[in-house]
């Protein structure tokens, strides 16, 4: 028994219906189904969403708005954020903000310069990494990444290894805090962050 082209493409793209579902209106083996699912062209879905519109039936369980927001607003959102979350607000003299990831600590410069107007050459910053790691190794690896001079780096706290996990994968090359000594701005945004906590 045939299954048609247009029948078979609004039950596994219109309604999302999986494989063995189809299999079951049409009372056939699964491998059927996907027989003809290749021979019409029709893109399988990977594994994972298979089982995510088996557990969504009725669609996404959320709505996505489209809104416009300009740059500036969305990179103060943004740097407020990450300093929420990753940052010491509990050092009330400087801003101090630690990571693993490259991505994250470039973002907050970026932040710091567009927003603040701070420049990049004002910046500090620490490296605290493993014992078993090669020191200049790291150091090598976050100039190149952020592009600092290696003067812009205070000297490596060296901190005893851990032999397995996800954080020492994560800090393979260290954990890289960076530093802007300036108590106004610090707490500036720490009243920024404030407002957010009330909303």
């Amino acid at each position: 028994m045939a299954i048609d082209r247009h029948t078979l493409t609004e039950l596994y793209i219109g309604q999302k219906k999986s494989s063995q579902q189809i299999a079951r209106l049409f009372k056939c083996s699964e491998n059927k189904v996907n027989y003809w699912l290749q021979k019409y062209a029709i893109e399988k879905r990977p594994i994972s969403e298979a089982v995510y519109n088996r557990h969504n039936p009725e669609g996404d369980p959320f709505k996505l708005k489209n809104f416009k927001i300009d740059n500036n607003s969305f990179l103060f959102g943004l740097g407020l954020g990450l300093y929420w979350g990753e940052g010491t607000k509990s050092n009330l003299s400087s801003i101090r903000l630690g990571n693993t990831d490259p991505a994250l600590i470039k973002m907050f410069i970026n932040f710091l310069e567009q927003i603040y107007g701070i420049k990049k050459d004002k910046l500090h910053f620490g490296l605290q990494i493993f014992s078993d790691l090669s020191s200049s190794t790291c150091l090598n690896y976050w100039q190149q990444e952020l592009g600092i001079e290696k003067n812009k780096f205070y000297k490596p706290i060296l901190s005893p290894s851990q032999s397995t996990g996800t954080y020492k994968r994560k800090a393979s090359y260290g954990v890289l805090t960076l530093y802007f000594n300036n108590k106004k701005l610090r707490d500036i945004m720490a009243s920024e962050i404030e407002k957010l906590r009330k909303v």
